[in-house]
């Protein structure tokens, strides 16, 4: 055995500032970038594309007439 702790994930940086990751805040660097990023997301900051058809159409498929 050589003693050797190989660490669990490889160092990477971080996305909001760009310092390298923190094991305990992993991919960010610290807390704080990790707030940040959860910040911009419940803001609407962040917004994953969808169908541009989103507007409602006459025919709802619910049987009405």
């Amino acid at each position: 055995m050589s003693g050797t702790v190989t660490p669990l994930r490889p160092k990477r940086e971080c996305p909001e500032c760009g310092r390298p990751s923190d094991r305990a805040s992993y991919p960010f660097c610290s807390p704080r970038c990790k707030a940040v990023d959860l910040n911009r997301w419940l803001s609407g900051s962040y917004v994953i594309p969808g169908p541009d058809d989103e507007t409602p159409s006459s025919d709802d498929g619910s049987g009405e007439r």
